[in-house]
Formats: structure tokens, C-alpha cells, sequence
């Protein structure tokens, strides 16, 4: 066992691109003087160098992604270390090049726990791939990119790009899916088992980019050039909005105060292109497709005022919306060891939710956050279900229902004797009440009074009509003419013709 004052100590060497010749001599001497060895994956043409050593393969079978793979790899080569004072661990490659679990134990190293890591330097996969390309990597301005994050590591690039971590041909597909302007002859070279006796440089095209080999853990592929970069359209719309901040005087003359009104007004007009989607018919998507990109225009304006202030930018918006879905979905994308691991269920999901958020922003009252401006029907809505999480609220709904008479009676009582005040408070506390019991029976209250709206809308469009074809002037008309139009409009609205 190490002294508790002796830093726990990690060799961290590279078994190379593949061959057993590429591998230094001073990795060689390491793995002969330290005998507890670790390597990250026995699946290398070299690992056979490294003697009774640990690997952590079975990590690759059990866990639920490959961060969960290298956070557990780490943990435990710390605690190996701790245990024996000093260790190997060989990866493939080179340690400095895309090897994720080196990069987490220099930053628990950073964090003083104990721990040195040492990284003694190794050829990587790269410099065989820069030999068989014939190309300067610099000169060129070659961008390595990991396969796994293509579809963000390569946003906005056009290439050079070559892409490790291509190790399967699903990864391949995602990568062609992840170009959506990519022309199908666009040349792609497709570089396997580098430097060893398998190896293969395969000359191919994007449409033919996961069908032409059986990629594996050696396989990385080489893009001299995107006819579209990945990302393009967002990024031509990001530049687009900057444009007429800087040269549209309308947009010019905008704030973030004046623009509220076109934000409510286009959140307003997403909502109806749901409400209107046809899932028998999808021409109906064309009108969802135009409303989310003007709302997603008024964001992109808001974000582009505080970028000419200097006070933040988009990609600090996705970068924090980014981290803060992370946060919490612990479930998902957290320790799997952890208090809010499990959560098989909706109800646990938004229960750790409002536990995480209440944490997060250090609130003392379950109400902080609700926004008053708010539609109202919501904002009751809201606060009765934050009320009903502390457990003041009726069991069910049988409790919620006799408010409703209550306050009608209260109503009636401030109306007779002619209070406008207390009518209006009474008549609140009505409104109040019967969203707790739309709250009870799971209906939300805004959309249901919408759509009664709607309801009424369209039997009095039916009304004129019925009026304007018999010559009547609703204007002038009795109530009793006026109800048995509403009685035909009722039915014409119920069953429509065919």
C-alpha cells in the first residue's frame, strides 16, 4: 500500500496505430517495469504486448454509453492506483489523440486528488494516415473530427475533415445522414487497419460511405472536401438575421421590449399549426414548418440584439438550455449510481425535475419561477398544481366540484347587491375554481376554454351565414329567431356534410 502522502501514480502509454513497430521503446520499458497493467481494450493488434493486464472490455457491453464507459474506466484506474501506488495503462494510439479517459484523469489529476498521471508520448493512428493520404495535415488545415460528434464537432465546415471513431457502420451512416445537401459522387476515402497487415485505403463516394467496408475499431475516413457543411441552413439563417439587425432599418430600430409583441403573436401561431396538423395529411406540416421558423427567427433576433450589446449570444442560449436538459435528466445522462438513477416512470421524472430546478435557482416558495404574465387560465392552472405538490389540495375531484357552487353562490350574492368590486373578486374565485377542477380531471383549462371558443365561433359563423341566406338581420332580430338559428347551427356544426 502507497503512504497516504505519496500521490497515487498513473503511466499512461500508447500502443500505436496498430503494428507492433510503431510502438517506442520507452512504452516498451514502461510496461517491463510496472507490473500492474491496465489496458483500456484488449480489441488491438498490439495488446498482446501488454502481459497480464486488466482490460475493461466488459464496460463496452454493460453500459449505456461510451462517456459511461471512459467515467467508469477512470474510476477505476484511480482506485487501482490508490491501491498499488503506481500503474500502466495502455491505450491505443497515441494518449493525447481522442482518448477521452486520459482527458478525465488529467482533470481528476488537476483537481488534486491524490493523483499523477504521466503521458509518455506514442505515434498515433494520424501519422500513418497524413503518409498514405500524401498530405500536410497544417498546410492543409485538416480538422480531426470524433465520429461520434460529427454532427456538432463539424457544424459549419466544409473540410478537410478526417473522422476517428469510426468503428462501426452505423457511426458511417450517421455520419452521411448528418450532411443532408452531400451530393451521392462526393469522393470520400475510407482508411483501415493503418500500419498494419490488413490495412486498406478505400477511394469511395458519400453515398457509398457505410456499405463499402465492415468498419471496425481501426477504420477512421478521410473528406477532402463537403459540398455543404454540415449545420448550413441553421448557419446561413444565423448570419441572415445578423444581416438585417445591421442593415433593415425596421430591424434596426428594434429592442427586446418592442419584439414581445411578435413573440407572443408567432408562439400564438405555432399553436394553431398543431392544433391544425393532419396526421392522414402531411401537406398540413407546411404551415407547422413556416410558424416554427418565424418563432424560431424571434429567438435568433433576441439572441442577435444582446450579441451587438455585447452581453451574450445563441450560442450561449444553446449552450445553456444544452447543459441545463443534462442537469436534469440525471436518469439519462447521470451516474447510474445515483439518488435520481431510476426513474421509471413520468411522475418521477417531473418530481426530480421541480427537485433539481428548486435546488438550482434556490427558491424558498414553491411559486417561484411561475411567470404572472402568464395567459391567466395557465397561470391558475400552474399554481394550483405547485400548491398540490405540498399537499394542499383535495384528494380527487369530488373535493374541487362544490367550490364551484360555492363561488357561484358568493357571485350571485355580490351581483345582487350591486358590488362591482366584490363581483369581480367573487367571479375570479369562480374562474379559480373551476380550474381546479379541470386541474383534477387532467384537462388543460386554456386549451378546453379555446377550444369552447372555437366551438362557439364556428356555430355563429354558421348563424350569418344561415341569416345572410334568408335575408334576416341578426341585428334587429328577436331571441326567439336568434335561438332556432343557434339550433341549426348547432347541427350543421355537429355534422357537417360530407
Amino acid at each position: 500500500m502507497p503512504s497516504p502522502h505519496t500521490a497515487a501514480r498513473i503511466v499512461v502509454v500508447g500502443l500505436g496505430p496498430g503494428s507492433t513497430q510503431h510502438i517506442t521503446d520507452e512504452a516498451r520499458v514502461a510496461i517491463d517495469r510496472i507490473p500492474h497493467r491496465h489496458l483500456r481494450t484488449s480489441v488491438h493488434p498490439s495488446a498482446h504486448l501488454v502481459p497480464d493486464a486488466t482490460t475493461h472490455d466488459d464496460l463496452y457491453e454493460t453500459a449505456d454509453s461510451f462517456d459511461d464507459v471512459y467515467v467508469e474506466i477512470t474510476n477505476r484506474l484511480i482506485e487501482a492506483a490508490r491501491e498499488h501506488g503506481e500503474i500502466l495503462y495502455a491505450v491505443p494510439g497515441s494518449p493525447l489523440i481522442l482518448e477521452r479517459t486520459v482527458r478525465y484523469l488529467q482533470e481528476r489529476a488537476s483537481d488534486d486528488e491524490g493523483i499523477e498521471v504521466d503521458i509518455l508520448p506514442a505515434m498515433s493512428f494520424l501519422d500513418v494516415a497524413w503518409a498514405r493520404l500524401g498530405i500536410d495535415p497544417v498546410e492543409a488545415s485538416v480538422r480531426l473530427v470524433d465520429g461520434h460528434e460529427f454532427a456538432t464537432a463539424a457544424a459549419g465546415e466544409r473540410g478537410p475533415l478526417l473522422v476517428a471513431h469510426t468503428h462501426a457502420n452505423w457511426v458511417l451512416s450517421d455520419i452521411k445522414l448528418a450532411v443532408e445537401g452531400a451530393d451521392g459522387a462526393d469522393p470520400v476515402v475510407i482508411l483501415h487497419a493503418l500500419g498494419t497487415d490488413d490495412e486498406q485505403i478505400v477511394h469511395t463516394t458519400w453515398a457509398e460511405l457505410d456499405q463499402t467496408i465492415e468498419a471496425n475499431h481501426l477504420t477512421s475516413i478521410y473528406i477532402p472536401q463537403l459540398a455543404a457543411p454540415v449545420g448550413q441552413e441553421y448557419v446561413r439563417f444565423h448570419e441572415l438575421t445578423r444581416t438585417l439587425r445591421e442593415q433593415c432599418p425596421w430591424d434596426i430600430e428594434q429592442t427586446h421590449e418592442t419584439l414581445i409583441p411578435f413573440l407572443l403573436e408567432e408562439t400564438y401561431e405555432v399553436v394553431d399549426a398543431l392544433h391544425a396538423l393532419d396526421p392522414d395529411n402531411p401537406a398540413t406540416d407546411d404551415d407547422l414548418i413556416e410558424e416554427l421558423g418565424d418563432l424560431l427567427f424571434q429567438i435568433e433576433f433576441h439572441a442577435t440584439i444582446a450579441e451587438q450589446q455585447g452581453r451574450f449570444t445563441i450560442a450561449d442560449v444553446t449552450q445553456g438550455v444544452h447543459d441545463k436538459l443534462v442537469r436534469r435528466h440525471p436518469h439519462v445522462f447521470g451516474p447510474k449510481d445515483g439518488d435520481m438513477a431510476n426513474a421509471g416512470d413520468t411522475d418521477t421524472v417531473l418530481s426530480n425535475w421541480d427537485e433539481i430546478k428548486r435546488v438550482e435557482k434556490n427558491r424558498t416558495s414553491v411559486f417561484d419561477g411561475i411567470p404572472r404574465s402568464l395567459p391567466s387560465l395557465a397561470y391558475a392552472q400552474k399554481v394550483g398544481r405547485k400548491a398540490s405538490k405540498v399537499g394542499f389540495d383535495w384528494p380527487n375531484v369530488d373535493g374541487a366540484f362544490p367550490k364551484i357552487v360555492e363561488e357561484t353562490g358568493e357571485l350571485s350574492e355580490a351581483v345582487g347587491q350591486g358590488d362591482n368590486d366584490a363581483a369581480t373578486d367573487e367571479l375570479g374565485d369562480l374562474l379559480f375554481a373551476v380550474v381546479n377542477v379541470a386541474r383534477h380531471l387532467g384537462i388543460d383549462a386554456e386549451l378546453a376554454l379555446r377550444a369552447a371558443s372555437d366551438k362557439f365561433r364556428s356555430r355563429f359563423e354558421s348563424v350569418e351565414q344561415l341569416a345572410a341566406q334568408r335575408s334576416i338581420d341578426l341585428r334587429t332580430s328577436n331571441l326567439e329567431i336568434l335561438d332556432g338559428l343557434w339550433d341549426e347551427a348547432k347541427l350543421i356544426v355537429s355534422n357537417p356534410p360530407n
